[in-house]
């Protein structure tokens, strides 16, 4: 029996906060057993929120600043994590703050430097879990599916609401995942545009009306149809989702109404046709708004069973997943699937600081 005692680090595209998560992983009998002991969600200051959200726009030089700056903080606030806690941690993983994804140009940066936050979380880091799959041809996304497919079999599908919705299954045989479309990156911006930080329960989106223009013009971009393997970066939704409700005369409330809709209608499309019961795990932000999901069940269908699971993991699975996909390669063991990213062949992704 193989136990780590790991801190997963994920940082969302919808800017939520840092989801920060003490992990024990057990390997046992083949099988892979998972507790989140203690975690947290650190709301990010406005200074945060504003660097990071701009951070496409900077130079070269301010960009590696940032990096750095970024490392450290995550490091600080790891450290004081440890502290507050009383944690013995193994390593940290850390997945950054994603600046830049465009596989089709072979780019995808995360940063928050690996470097400067082992110095400062006084640990071991695994980070830059991407890189490799890129460089063999894949898209360096989704990375979850490997952590659904070993800690999640139980479910038939995994789909996860947060700043971008994707999801992920198995299809004869071979663990299938894709971003679907914009989730939390549209809902948030809306709600912060009617003052609030989101739409609780989704009852904001529930008082609108929808609007079917609107509705079609979010439907209509080409990646819908495209096929799998593929990813959603922030520079996708920027051009095409939240320009296309810029551009709307809606009220915020029929924007979000209707944007609900967009969203699981995309999802019941990406779900395979079934003829008994399938059970959907869903999970990230979204999976609190009532609305979202009463819509996906209806889009769904009755074949399909949607489950929440306990809030620890609806805030924090993707926390946990990193951490988990940091001891497949402190194991030297794959962490990335060719079938998922389009790579020439799976890989081990991830770099290690030593601190």
């Amino acid at each position: 029996m193989d136990t780590y005692h790991v801190i997963g680090l994920m940082s969302g595209t919808s800017l939520d906060g840092l989801d920060i998560a003490y992990c024990r992983l057990t390997y046992k009998n083949k099988n892979w057993i998972y507790n989140i002991l203690n975690a947290e969600t650190l709301t990010y200051s406005p200074y945060w929120i504003d660097s990071l959200r701009g951070a496409e726009t900077l130079d070269g030089e301010h960009l590696i600043a940032l990096d750095h700056a970024f490392g450290k903080y995550l490091g600080e606030q790891t450290q004081q994590f440890i502290l507050r806690h009383n944690l013995t941690p193994d390593f940290v993983a850390s997945h950054g703050h994603t600046i830049f994804h465009q596989p089709a140009k072979h780019i995808s940066l995360q940063i928050g430097n690996g470097a400067y936050l082992a110095a400062h979380a006084k640990r071991p880091v695994v980070c830059d879990f991407r890189t490799l799959d890129i460089a063999l041809g894949g898209q360096g996304a989704p990375l979850v599916p490997i952590g659904d497919e070993l800690l999640f079999s139980d479910y038939d599908y995994c789909l996860n609401l947060g700043g971008i919705a994707n999801i992920s299954f198995n299809h004869n045989g071979q663990r299938i995942a894709y971003d679907i479309s914009a989730c939390n990156m549209l809902l948030n911006t809306l709600a912060n545009e009617a003052g609030h930080t989101y739409d609780e329960d989704g009852k904001l989106a529930k008082s609108g009306k929808l609007d079917a223009i609107l509705l079609e013009q979010l439907n209509a971009p080409l990646y819908f149809a495209q096929p799998y393997p593929k990813s959603l970066g922030k520079e996708w939704v920027l051009e095409h989702s939240l320009k296309t409700l810029a551009k709307s005369s809606a009220t915020i409330a029929d924007k979000l109404h209707t944007t609900c809709h967009h969203i699981a209608q995309q999802i019941a499309a990406s779900l395979q046709p079934a003829t008994y019961n399938q059970k959907l795990l869903v999970t990230g932000g979204g999976a609190f708004n009532l609305y979202l999901i009463e819509l996906l069940q209806t889009y769904a269908g009755e074949n399909y069973s949607i489950e929440i699971p306990a809030p620890e993991i609806v805030s924090f699975k993707e926390a946990l997943v990193f951490a988990f996909l940091g001891v497949l390669r402190w194991r030297n063991e794959v962490n990335s699937l060719k079938t998922v990213t389009g790579a020439s062949s799976n890989s081990i992704g991830g770099a290690i600081y030593w601190g």
